[in-house]
This record gives structure tokens, C-alpha cells and sequence, in this order.
């Protein structure tokens, strides 16, 4: 969440720069600094009966050493008084500071000043294309029929045992997704990501603190015996390992890469085109996640989309870059990039990783701080990205890869393959 101190000295800027995201946040400006104005009062006026029930305390004990007791129950009666006026402003204070917060947490972050204004998708500049779309032979089909034919993905088997959205790999499609895993763990662990295994459940806190929650609540698969949310990216758990946590300069930026199966309900997603693996509830994806120091981290943003671009350029797949506009732009990100690989059965681009810098916005949640040169807490910057999410990549491998003989493997996957071709 943004700072109630920023927000204090720039309530132009940011409703101007929300605007950007189409957020009208002018009413929301408005009773934020209200609330941290009563909140600031209320503190005033708690401190001030503290500070006068400290002072009679000592002045009672003054009274009794001198033998003055009368004079001293008398201020006693006094202190009984202060005692319940300092419990009612310490309920007041707590309750505005809720409500603060609360109000705090649904003001978007600020989008980044390269951010383009725009409704949607429509809207998204395209900064980057590489690779050429493959011409294929007559009959190529697109590729829930070529995992039906070769039998590498049975779509049916996941709806009885689970449901739609939720698909059983087989034979060489389960093998193909395992290497493509350990061929994106890999190639970063060689970039220098140190690899962590995290949870699949976390808990609310984990969830406010990467914005999940409020504002994703109703996409999250939700355990409510426990009050536990299934992750929908290892972002999640992985950022939240530096939660509460002070670090120190010298320890910037802090590089973590994560494999792990994500949850998402997709609501509102009906009557998009959620074919075979085109939108599921349950899918693989390997995550890339930085802690850096806020001069860096728009290099380090840099820095990741071109790993995510040399992932995509190994795997011989075309794809485009863009920048997501203002209303493309997630609640918590300051800028995105998207990655697009080409689906040539489908003839259709789609989106298999989102490369973004949060600014100090999840930090500020997390309490996620480092000490600077001079010994100073200051917020970090956090930073994620799909390195790369699994059923896109593998639609568009097999679609593009078809061959009458059968798929193609690509050479970077095939010593974690161990063949060439399937068919």
C-alpha cells in the first residue's frame, strides 16, 4: 500500500496518477487524510492524559511523603478519572487506525510515469516482437486434439476426478511438463536464483501482504475450516519469507526462483476461450522474485524480462512484449510487462508470463524494510515473474512443433526429455 506520509504530501498526485489505472480515487484521498487527521488527535489527546496521569501519579507520591494524604486521595480520584478517559481515546485511537488501514489497503499503487493510460488489453503497447511464426502443414490441428491423439493430456479424466479446469498429464505430456520445469529451474538457478520448495496454502496476512487479498478474493480457492488461501502464484509465499524482516544493504538484492502448482478460481472468466489449456484453475509455473534496493529496481526489472525473453528464444518460440496500459495495469504493480508466445493452430497470441516492479507497495504491507548507508529502515522494492507458466508454453510447443510424423521437440529440452520427437 502506499504510505500515509506520501499520501499526506501528494494527494494531488496520487489521484492524478490513478487516473492512469482508471481509478477515481479522489473520495477515498479524501477520507484517508481525514481519518489520519482524527487518528493524530485522538494520539494528541491520549498522549496529553497520560502525560498529566504520570505527572499526579508522581506529585501523590510527593503528597504522601509529606504526610499530606487528604490532598493526596484527593488526586487519586482525579487519576481514576484520567484512567477512563485514556481507555475510551485508546478504543478511539485503535478504531481509527482500523479504519485507516482499511481504507489504506484499497487505494491501487501508483503506476509507473512509462504507463500509458488505456481501458484494457486493446490498449497494451507492443515494445518487443522476435521470432518467426511457423507455416504448418494442411491438417495441423490445435492442441487438445493433438494431446488427445498422442495421449499426453486427458482433459475428461480431470473433470471426474476434480473438475474442469483441472487436467491429468500422461506418458510423455507428464514427462514434457516435468522437463520443462527443470529446464526453467535450471536456467535460473544459472542466473543466480537460489531455489526455495514453498507452501501451496498460506494465511491472511501472506495474502494482504502481496495485495492479494482485498483485492483478489473472490479468484482465490479459499480452505475456510482453516482460514487458509491456496496460492495463485509462488509470488506469494516466496515474498512473503521477508515479511517483518529488517535487511541489510549488503544483502540486496535477494534472488529466489520457485516451482510450484497454482490455484485460481478465474471468476468472471466465462465465455472467454478456455479450451484445453488455454485458462485452468490448476496449473505448473516456475517463479522469479527479487528483493532490491529502490535504485535498482527498475534495471532489475530489465534484467528479468530479458531472462524471461532468453527462456522464450531457447525454446524457439516467436513471441511479443508488451506494456501493459493503465487499465491492464494490476492493483499492486507500478509496470508490467506481458509476454505473448504465438499459438499458430489457434492463430492467436497468449499470454504465458507477467514481469512487474511493485515498488514498495507490497513492502510497505509486509513491513519488508532493508537499513540503508546511514542506518536508516527504508522500504525495499519487490519485484516478480512467471519464468514461465507451463500450459500457454506447452499449447504453443505442441501446436507449432506438429509435424505429419509427429511433434517436434525442442533442442534445449531434449536431454530433459530424452527423445526427440513424439509420436
Amino acid at each position: 500500500m502506499l504510505t500515509i506520509q506520501f499520501i499526506k504530501e501528494n494527494p494531488q498526485v496520487v489521484v492524478d496518477r490513478l487516473k492512469i489505472k482508471n481509478f477515481n480515487a479522489e473520495v477515498l484521498v479524501e477520507e484517508i487524510l481525514k481519518l489520519d487527521e482524527k487518528r493524530r488527535e485522538t494520539q494528541k489527546l491520549l498522549d496529553d492524559i497520560l502525560a498529566e496521569s504520570n505527572n499526579i501519579a508522581k506529585e501523590i507520591g510527593i503528597l504522601f511523603k509529606q504526610g499530606k494524604a487528604e490532598e493526596a486521595n484527593a488526586l487519586k480520584i482525579k487519576t481514576s478519572e484520567l484512567k477512563e478517559s485514556s481507555k475510551t481515546y485508546s478504543d478511539l485511537l485503535s478504531e481509527t487506525e482500523k479504519a485507516l488501514l482499511d481504507k489504506q489497503l484499497l487505494l491501487p499503487n501508483l503506476p509507473h510515469k512509462s504507463v500509458k493510460a488505456g481501458k484494457g488489453e486493446a490498449d497494451n503497447e507492443i515494445i518487443e516482437s522476435q521470432g518467426k511464426i511457423p507455416e504448418l502443414y494442411e491438417n495441423a490441428v490445435p492442441h487438445w486434439e493433438l494431446t488427445s491423439k498422442y495421449d499426453l493430456i486427458d482433459f475428461e479424466l480431470g473433470v471426474k476426478l476434480t473438475g474442469a479446469g483441472f487436467p491429468v498429464y500422461k506418458g510423455k505430456g507428464a514427462k514434457l511438463q516435468r522437463a520443462l520445469i527443470n529446464f526453467f529451474l535450471d536456467q535460473a538457478i544459472d542466473a543466480g536464483y537460489n531455489e526455495v520448495l514453498p507452501p501451496l496454502m498460506v494465511n491472511e496476512d501472506s495474502a494482504y501482504g502481496t495485495g492479494q487479498l482485498p483485492d483478489k478474493e473472490g479468484q482465490m480457492y479459499h480452505v475456510g475450516v482453516d482460514n487458509l488461501y491456496l496460492i495463485p502464484t509462488a509470488e506469494v509465499p516466496v515474498t512473503n519469507i521477508y515479511r517483518d524482516v529488517i535487511l541489510k544493504a549488503n544483502e540486496l538484492p535477494k534472488k529466489n526462483v520457485a516451482f510450484s502448482s497454482c490455484f485460481r478460481r478465474e471468476a468472471g472468466s466465462y465465455g472467454k476461450d478456455v479450451r484445453g489449456l488455454n485458462r485452468l484453475h490448476q496449473f505448473e509455473k516456475v517463479e522469479i522474485v527479487q528483493i532490491q534496493h529502490p535504485d535498482k529496481s527498475y534495471e532489475t526489472l530489465e534484467e528479468m524480462r530479458a531472462h524471461v525473453a532468453s527462456l522464450l528464444d531457447k525454446l524457439e518460440l516467436p513471441y511479443r512484449v508488451l506494456r501493459l496500459c493503465g487499465g491492464d495495469v494490476s492493483f499492486a504493480s507500478a509496470l508490467t510487462y506481458d509476454f505473448e508466445v504465438y499459438s499458430t493452430a489457434q492463430k492467436r497470441w497468449l499470454e504465458v508470463s507477467s514481469v512487474s516492479n511493485f515498488e514498495s507497495f507490497q513492502s510497505n504491507r509486509m513491513k519488508l524494510r532493508f537499513k540503508d548507508e546511514n542506518g536508516k529502515n527504508q522500504l525495499a522494492h519487490t519485484l516478480n515473474g512467471s519464468a514461465l507458466a507451463l500450459p500457454r508454453i506447452m499449447a504453443s510447443l505442441l501446436e507449432n512443433n506438429q509435424t505429419e510424423e509427429g511433434i517436434n521437440i525442442p533442442k534445449a529440452l531434449q536431454t530433459y526429455t530424452g527423445f526427440e520427437i513424439i509420436k
